[in-house]
């Protein structure tokens, strides 16, 4: 019986898959043509089962050799003629399972190569007639190294070559891996690690003929069902397709990954609750689960000041960001897949990620900031029989709020206020529910929040008090977004921060366009 793998190389055989045949056609176009790309994307986004299902596709039309840099070590990449020697041995070690002939696969391994120029000759010799595809995985292991600078260097001039019909080389070349192949070169000067030469511009890269690979490898909500209809055929759950994929997609933005993750969590430990709270209880115990995705998350926000001042000015401040390649910051966020382009501003790629953020977020907030009383309080009466009173949560975060208003503190309530709610909240509702933002909604005057528990949603917009008139219009909105939910009741929690007003909190129930708000002003 076939499971769900988050784990290495996906077989069809072994594995439910989505069905990627649509991706891989378009990427054999780019063989087809003869280009030499890169599949940069991060990690666990199916690079790898990518390469071995486009190998497959490519037999008999392409000689295929299929290697991996992964756990070959540095003693290779010291000298050209180890690198040479575990290339060659490498590319043999793959013919011997492609389409090449014995002869042809025996012959390949050389030991009098030991210098790019001999192996230059040795490459055209055993090209020369045959359309040969070079696949390398798992490239940025050693990437950063000046060996396989040159290397990257010599396909370029013989690729060059070949277009003005004076070589023979690789058909295709196609490297995968997690970084940008284009800049090794200025990371390695960067790193001091090479010297320019005079008149060598950094930013030359010797991967400049390298073709943009296009190709969305996240799965859309129809992708996604064909693996949910895989899954169905076998165990006949009757679930109903089309939404439980989109919740999936919502959830994921389709990183594959965690399309599998949340599948695997359905099928293994939730009872194969096939429904949209399956999907969301399923989200839950990702979010509580440590894995080496959420690690790499954790690393670069650690080591990247930059980044985190600039997601806490997405995410708390509701800072709208431009995106544009040219931001260090952005491509960074990119190369991680932390980061997308929405609309034109900079959001977070997936709900999961933006969760995780948050509590991250919510964490390091609470150690900053232990000067302040504690906003972390859990009382009891706010969960009753199972059921979360997100009503009662409010009025008592309101009073709780009372505690911490004090003059000195307005500019910082005012760039903070928000995230004391979720600090506040998290604690209550942690293990049996979670929250997310609606990032697309997210700026300095609104904050939409869905919180579930249990079974139930709650949707919440936190704003600052900007006067009568756009406290009216914030019934407006909400009411909006509460239509689009299909929700009758919401939440609306505002900060008045003026200076000297007589504070006094305010807490009902208030009818508007046909919906229940619970309007807090604290």
């Amino acid at each position: 019986m076939k499971k769900f793998n988050v784990t290495g190389l996906c077989i069809p055989a072994k594995h439910y898959m989505v069905d990627t045949r649509e991706k891989l056609a378009k990427i054999k176009t780019f063989i087809d043509a003869g280009s030499y790309f890169t599949i940069n994307r991060a990690r666990q986004y199916g690079k790898t089962t990518t390469l071995y299902l486009l190998k497959q596709k490519l037999m008999g039309e392409y000689i295929v050799a299929s290697i991996s840099f992964e756990g070959v070590g540095n003693e290779p990449f010291e000298t050209v003629q180890s690198f040479c020697a575990m290339l060659m041995r490498l590319i043999q070690k793959s013919l011997k399972f492609s389409s090449a002939s014995e002869s042809y696969t025996k012959s390949w391994f050389d030991e009098n190569v030991t210098d790019f120029s001999l192996l230059d000759e040795h490459i055209a010799k055993f090209c020369r007639g045959n359309k040969l595809v070079l696949f390398i995985d798992e490239v940025d292991k050693t990437s950063a190294n000046q060996v396989f600078l040159s290397f990257l260097g010599m396909l370029r001039n013989k690729y060059l070559a070949r277009e003005s019909g004076e070589d023979f080389t690789f058909h295709s070349v196609v490297l995968a891996g997690v970084n940008d192949i284009k800049t090794i070169k200025l990371q390695l000067v960067s790193q001091g690690l090479h010297t320019l030469s005079y008149g060598e511009a950094a930013h030359n890269s010797p991967w400049n003929i390298a073709v943009d690979f296009n190709v969305d490898m996240s799965f859309s909500p129809a992708e996604i069902s064909t693996m949910l209809t895989q899954y169905d055929d076998d165990h006949h759950t009757g679930m109903d397709i089309p939404p439980i994929a989109q919740e999936i997609y919502d959830y994921t933005s389709g990183y594959p990954f965690l399309v599998s993750r949340i599948c695997q969590r359905i099928d293994e430990i939730l009872d194969k609750d096939w429904t949209v709270t399956g999907v969301r209880d399923a989200g839950k115990i990702i979010l509580s689960e440590n894995c080496t995705l959420f690690d790499s998350i954790f690393k670069n926000l650690e080591n990247d000041v930059d980044l985190y001042k600039y997601l806490y000015n997405i995410l708390v401040r509701g800072t709208k960001e431009t995106f544009s390649f040219a931001n260090p910051v952005i491509r960074n966020g990119l190369v991680m897949s932390l980061l997308k382009n929405h609309d034109g501003k900079v959001a977070l790629a997936n709900r999961i990620f933006e969760i995780w953020v948050y509590d991250y977020l919510i964490a390091k907030f609470r150690m900053e900031e232990n000067h302040l009383p504690n906003t972390g309080i859990v009382d009891d009466g706010t969960i009753s029989n199972g059921k979360f009173n997100m009503e009662l949560c409010l009025t008592k975060f309101a009073e709780h709020y009372e505690e911490l208003y004090h003059d000195k503190y307005i500019d910082f309530l005012e760039e903070h206020g928000r995230i004391l709610f979720l600090t506040y909240l998290k604690p209550l509702i942690n293990g049996k529910g979670f929250y997310y933002i609606e990032s697309q909604f997210t700026d300095l005057r609104r904050m939409d929040i869905v919180v579930d528990y249990e079974s139930r949603q709650f949707i919440l917009e936190l704003k600052i008090w900007r006067g009568e008139t756009a406290h009216e219009k914030a019934y407006e909105q909400l009411a909006g977004y509460l239509k689009s939910k299909h929700v009758n009741e919401g939440y609306l929690v505002t900060f008045d921060l003026r200076k000297g007003k007589n504070h006094k909190q305010k807490s009902e129930w208030v009818e508007f366009a046909g919906k229940k708000i619970f309007d807090v002003v604290v």
